[in-house]
C-alpha cells in the first residue's frame, strides 16, 4: 500500500458498538478533536496526522477506564473555520482535548477559543508567539518555534559555510513567515551577514518563477526558503529548475520531512539542507516504538504530519493518566512542568509557557547513489537546542 492510498484511510474512532448493542464501557468517552486542514494546499499534512492520532488511538483504547475515541475536524487552513469547529465539538460532543492546528494563523485562534472554552489544545505550530506572546493556560507546543528553527538551521549553515556572505529569503506573508524572516534578519546581523533582499508570497501562491529571478538577479550565495508545505516544495522545484543549486546553497528552514522528499525526488534533495522537528532515524526508544507501530499499521515510515500527532496527542494522554482526571486544569497541571522520554530523546514541557523543550535538525540530501533505502533521503548534519526564555518571548501566564 502507498502513501495516496493511506491518505484515504481514517476517520472517526468508533465509540459505541454496532447493531444498537450495549456499549462496553459504561464510562463517559474521552474524546480527542483533531482540527487540522483536511482540504487546500495543506491537506497533506492534516492526513497524515490523522494517521497519526489513529494509531495512537489504536493502541490505547482506554485511559483511566474510560475508552477513547477521535474526531477529524476539518479547519480547512482557516482561522475562523478552525474556531466554529472546534467550538461544536467542545460544546456538541463535550470534547475537551485538542492536538492540531498546522498552519500557526488557524493555531492561535484556537488556543486563544479553547483558553476560554475551557479545553487543552497542543500543537505542531510554529509561530512565536504561540509559546510567547499570546500563551495561556489551555495551549502547549511540541514543535520547537521559529527562533528555534533558524538558531538551529541558519546558524550551523553559517559554520559550515563561512564563504556565504550573501542571503535571499522567500517568505509566506502570515505570522510564522514572519516569525521565520524577523529570526534570520537578526543572526545575518549578529555575523555580519548580508540579507539582500526577500520575497513576500500569499498563502495561495503556486509561481514562484517570479521571485526566483529577483533572487537571481540579486546574486545570494544561499536561496534561504521559509515558506512550508507544498509551497515550499514548488519553490524548490522552480529554483532547480532555474538551475540555482549549481551555484547557490539552498535551505529549507521548516521542512515537513520524509513525505515532502518523496514528493520532491532523491535529485532534488541532494545538496539541499533542510531543517526539521523529526526524522524517523532519530534514535530514542519512543521514535524506535513509533516507527515499529507505523510500519506493522501502514507499510510506512512515519513522518513528520504523522509523528506530530502521534506526540501530541500522547502528551495529552499522558497528562489524564498523571492526573488520574479529565478534569482539564488537573490535567494542564499534571502537563506542567513534566520531562519524558520522546520522540527526539529527553523532553520537558516548561511550566512557564507550556513550550517543549527539545531538538531541532538540519538535513542534507543525500545522492540517490548513497541511499541505504527508499526512505533514506538525508543525513543529520545537526542537531540541538535554542530557545527564547519565557520573558524573552513575551509570554505572561495568567494566573
Amino acid at each position: 500500500m502507498n502513501r495516496r492510498d493511506l491518505l484515504k484511510l481514517g476517520g472517526l474512532a468508533a465509540l459505541a458498538s454496532p447493531l444498537g448493542m450495549k456499549p462496553a464501557f459504561a464510562a463517559d468517552p474521552i474524546l480527542f478533536g483533531v482540527p487540522n486542514p483536511m482540504s487546500g494546499p495543506f491537506a497533506a499534512n492534516g492526513k497524515f496526522a490523522q494517521m497519526g492520532v489513529e494509531l495512537f488511538v489504536e493502541h490505547n483504547k482506554t485511559l483511566i477506564g474510560q475508552p477513547v475515541g477521535y474526531k477529524i475536524l476539518d479547519t480547512q487552513g482557516k482561522p475562523a473555520t478552525a474556531i466554529r469547529q472546534v467550538q461544536d465539538l467542545f460544546e456538541q460532543q463535550k470534547a475537551r482535548f485538542f492536538a492540531g492546528g498546522i498552519l500557526s494563523s488557524e493555531a492561535l485562534a484556537m488556543g486563544k477559543g479553547l483558553d476560554k472554552l475551557g479545553g487543552i489544545f497542543v500543537t505542531t505550530a510554529g509561530a512565536d508567539e504561540i509559546t510567547g506572546t499570546d500563551c495561556n493556560r489551555a495551549t502547549f507546543r511540541w514543535s520547537v518555534p521559529t527562533y528555534g528553527a533558524i538558531r538551529e538551521t541558519v546558524g550551523p549553515l553559517i559554520k559550515l559555510h563561512p564563504e556565504a556572505k550573501r542571503w535571499y529569503t522567500i517568505t509566506p506573508q502570515y505570522v510564522f513567515g514572519e516569525g521565520l524572516l524577523t529570526a534570520t534578519k537578526n543572526i545575518l546581523k549578529e555575523n555580519q551577514l548580508e540579507h539582500v533582499g526577500n520575497s513576500y508570497h500569499s498563502l495561495d501562491e503556486r509561481e514562484f518563477s517570479g521571485y526566483l529571478t529577483n533572487a537571481m538577479a540579486a546574486k545570494p550565495d544561499v536561496l534561504l526558503l521559509l515558506n512550508f508545505g507544498s509551497q515550499s516544495s514548488e519553490a524548490l522545484r522552480q529554483a532547480v529548475s532555474f538551475g540555482m543549486k549549481t551555484n547557490t546553497i539552498i535551505l529549507m528552514a521548516w521542512a515537513s520531512g520524509l513525505e515532502q522528499f518523496e514528493s520532491l525526488g532523491a535529485d532534488l534533495c541532494q545538496d539541499v539542507y533542510f531543517g526539521v522537528q523529526y526524522w524517523h532515524s532519530i534514535d530514542s526508544p519512543l521514535n524506535h516504538e513509533l516507527v515499529k507501530r507505523t510500519q506493522d499499521k501502514f507499510k510506512i515510515n512515519p513522518n513528520y504530519s504523522l509523528a506530530g500527532a502521534y506526540i501530541l496527542t500522547k502528551m495529552m494522554a499522558d497528562g489524564i493518566v498523571k492526573a488520574n482526571s479529565t478534569d482539564v486544569p488537573k490535567v494542564i497541571a499534571a502537563m506542567e512542568g513534566t520531562t519524558y522520554d520522546g520522540l527526539t530523546g529527553k523532553e520537558t514541557i516548561r511550566k512557564e509557557d507550556h513550550q517543549v523543550i527539545k531538538n531541532y535538525y538540519l538535513l542534507k540530501g543525500k545522492a540517490k547513489a548513497s541511499m541505504k533505502d527508499k526512505d533514506d533521503y538525508c543525513d543529520i548534519v545537526h542537531g540541538g537546542q535554542s530557545f527564547l526564555t519565557p520573558e524573552q518571548a513575551g509570554c505572561k501566564m495568567p494566573a
